[in-house]
């Protein structure tokens, strides 16, 4: 295939794989589409060790590093908070609140000399979904090969832009509305993407084919199609609308790489696409996610609205934690608790495959439905 984004980045398909799994980046770019790896929950050290392994891994491929820099969060302005000192400001109903789900659903207790007690964040450390919890993943970032940085939420920083195409990479960002998109424009990114309501993790009202050709007329740049895209048919679709290629996120969580907990993995081998939610439940921002007992919990009428980003997720973490080491226990309150960021394409993900299989799927449904499409015009 060629267009703007295939020579951007010298790809054989305008597939981009975003993923928390460094396997699935990797198998993606080397199957000739883009991985793009979701770094927000990296450590610098942890993030640089990574990249080094996508780079043995896909030799002279290009891959991609996503990362989540929001204009507003609740508490700071500035990024300047660490840790501790949301915890400080996390009121304490909300507390009670949590501390009531995990003793109703008998979730057992984290081990006292586990580490992960405090959710696996360092309470020393910047604040997360922070300015200054990403600045130093954008420093490895581009200390290694990286072709491409996302920003999930927002226009990226002037800084982050600066940056970026100072080392000669590209920079992008998600919309999801068209006003989104003429920000991202004249902020300086070069490839936009275009991402319905469908998607999972965080995400707007707008579904995918009136806000694709929406976004493809307010810009001059390159667009991505997100959002209910793990087909090739749906991937026809999204180019005829005039994207120049897709992101997609939910499909790689059922292959054979991805790091999905096995409890997950099968509530999501087994869901339909009427089986998600936008909740706020775990970031704090509208994000769409598999129904569970935890979602269910915070849309009683009598449960608080969650907090803000990042206090929400401060909130939450330990509590995740706690969730994810004891759902394998069949029938447990743990397992019917624990769910992930997924979008509506959940209801097609019922057969487990590898990554490459996926990308090599969706590229011959697409050469079909176009096909298809061709031979029903008249000559």
């Amino acid at each position: 295939m060629h267009n703007n984004v295939t020579r951007m980045f010298d790809l054989e398909f305008p597939i981009f794989a975003f993923s928390h799994c460094r396997d699935v980046v990797a198998a993606v770019s080397r199957a000739g589409g883009m991985g793009v790896l979701g770094a927000v929950g990296h450590t610098p050290e942890a993030l640089e060790i990574d990249l080094e392994w996508i780079e043995d891994a896909v030799g002279d491929k290009p891959y991609g590093v996503d990362l989540i820099i929001p204009a507003r969060y609740a508490g700071d302005d500035s990024g300047g908070f660490t840790t501790a000192d949301l915890v400080k400001m996390i009121p304490p109903e909300h507390r009670e609140f949590v501390d009531d789900i995990l003793a109703r659903y008998e979730v057992p207790e984290m081990p006292p000399d586990d580490r992960t007690q405090s959710g696996g964040m360092d309470r020393a450390g910047a604040a997360p979904f922070s300015a200054n919890s990403a600045a130093p993943q954008i420093d490895v970032a581009l200390a290694k090969r990286t072709a491409f940085v996302a920003n999930a939420l927002g226009p990226p920083p002037p800084e982050m832009i600066e940056a970026v195409k100072g080392a000669g990479r590209k920079v992008g960002a998600l919309a999801g509305r068209p006003s989104h998109a003429e920000a991202h424009e004249r902020a300086g990114v070069d490839l936009i993407v275009a991402q319905g309501s469908e998607a999972g993790g965080h995400t707007g009202e707008i579904g995918s084919m009136v806000l694709i050709p929406e976004i493809v007329d307010a810009t001059s740049l390159p667009v991505l199609g997100a959002g209910g895209i793990g087909s090739g048919r749906q991937m026809a679709a999204a180019m005829a609308l005039g994207a120049q290629g897709v992101w997609c996120g939910s499909v790689w969580l059922t292959t054979d790489e991805a790091e999905t907990h096995p409890v997950v993995k099968d509530k999501f081998l087994a869901a339909t696409s009427a089986d998600t939610i936008r909740s706020r439940s775990l970031t704090g921002k509208p994000a769409r996610m598999l129904k569970s007992a935890w979602t269910r919990e915070w849309e009683r009428e009598d449960s608080p609205d969650p907090l803000g980003m990042p206090l929400q997720p401060v909130l939450t973490a330990a509590a995740q934690r706690r969730i994810d080491r004891a759902a394998h226990i069949s029938g447990s309150g743990a397992e019917k608790l624990a769910n992930y960021f997924v979008g509506q394409i959940v209801g097609s993900m019922n057969q487990r495959k590898s990554a490459s299989a996926v990308v090599m799927d969706m590229v011959e449904e697409f050469i079909e439905a176009v096909e298809g499409l061709q031979g029903q015009l008249d000559y």
